[in-house]
């Protein structure tokens, strides 16, 4: 299953910088004027998580495969995209694409670096990042709901339902609201709405790029920004991506003496990596043995063939059962075989709902 976290924000926010720190690579040519990403970057990147190498080395596994999201640096946008300005029509088709917004907001003054507005305000960014995206919803759904409702009109179920689910986005975009506040009431009516991409559908993760002096606890910029994150039900992290370029060349001993210095415990990147993943709703499962020891994503409210299926389709269309443990079971009994003769060792069916952290053996036909 492919996660897709698209990065976007105004030119010079520091979006390529955050991108070619993620997946350390220069992949993404960072330059200090707008436009100078064209083509959408996509880099695969490790979700950080500690329990899949302690779960290695007690099965001893040959190889460690963390679970991973995709990001995309899509090209920076401008005020008018949604009528076509700075290639906007291009960069919306590239978000249309992605599953959650990982908006980058410049929160530092810096008077050798241009904004394209010629002020540090990151809330006005991100609300002219957000009216293009509705706008752009807008103009969609204007065309498209009229359709469907003159299709309802004539007995057809699918158009009648797609005029109401849409309708509702509608509505909340002529009020100047994002779609994502639609409530679809059901199974079929959350078809509908994910199926029409819409670009303010999506979650969003905003990350305030700060100066390397307030990687650690942020300042006046980002504490506006986390008001409004809290404020929409969406997320915030504290980045400096100037520091996050520091550690790219550095190895794991370097990089911990390096943030210990600046008062920090972990990488702002792995902040944004996890954040990305909570927002995403998902949840991690291992399979471990001798050759490896694995992490899988799957949605939170994934059954067990679901789970069977991240490995092999076939698993889930043949699925048995799974043999689950769980993560803290597994650690404190020390292994598989310790578990079992303990009792932990538990036969899920196909209703199973999968916990964050199983370990788990499927079996198939």
């Amino acid at each position: 299953m492919g996660f897709k976290c698209g990065i976007v924000g105004l030119p010079n926010v520091g979006k390529s910088t955050l991108f070619n720190a993620l997946t350390e690579t220069q992949a993404a040519q960072a330059a200090n004027y707008p436009f100078c990403t064209i083509e959408p970057n996509i880099g695969n990147v490790a979700v950080p998580d500690a329990r899949l190498d302690r779960l290695a080395a007690i099965a001893g596994s040959q190889k460690i495969i963390p679970t991973q999201l995709a990001f995309v640096d899509i090209a920076g946008l401008v005020r008018g995209a949604s009528k076509g300005e700075g290639l906007g029509n291009q960069f919306l088709g590239n978000i249309r694409e992605v599953d959650a917004i990982v908006h980058v907001l410049r929160c530092f003054e810096n008077d050798d670096i241009q904004h394209v507005d010629n002020k540090v305000d990151p809330i006005a960014d991100a609300e002219t990042v957000e009216t293009e995206l509705m706008l752009s919803d807008l103009e969609s759904l204007e065309k498209r709901v009229p359709a469907a409702q003159k299709k309802a009109a004539q007995g057809d179920k699918e158009s009648k339902l797609i005029a109401s689910v849409l309708g509702q986005a509608l509505e909340l975009l002529r009020e100047g609201k994002p779609a994502r506040l639609v409530v679809p009431g059901d199974e079929e009516e959350a078809r509908v709405f994910k199926q029409a991409q819409l670009l303010t559908s999506k979650p969003v993760l905003y990350v305030c790029n700060v100066e390397e002096e307030c990687a650690a606890s942020g300042n006046a910029f980002s504490a506006r920004v986390f008001e409004k994150a809290v404020a929409e039900g969406a997320q915030a992290v504290v980045v400096s991506a100037a520091i996050e370029s520091e550690l790219v060349g550095m190895d794991g001993a370097e990089r911990m003496e390096y943030l210990e210095e600046l008062g920090l415990h972990e990488t702002g990147l792995a902040r944004v990596i996890r954040a990305g993943y909570e927002l995403l709703h998902l949840l991690t499962f291992f399979t471990v043995g001798p050759k490896e020891a694995r992490a899988w994503t799957v949605h939170k409210g994934a059954t067990a063939p679901n789970a069977a299926g991240e490995i092999h389709s076939d698993f889930e269309k043949g699925f048995i059962r799974a043999e689950t443990i769980a993560y803290d079971d597994f650690v404190t009994l020390g292994g598989e075989s310790k578990a079992r003769e303990a009792g932990k060792l538990r036969a899920e069916g196909k209703a199973y709902v999968v916990q964050d952290g199983d370990v788990m053996h499927f079996l198939h036909s």
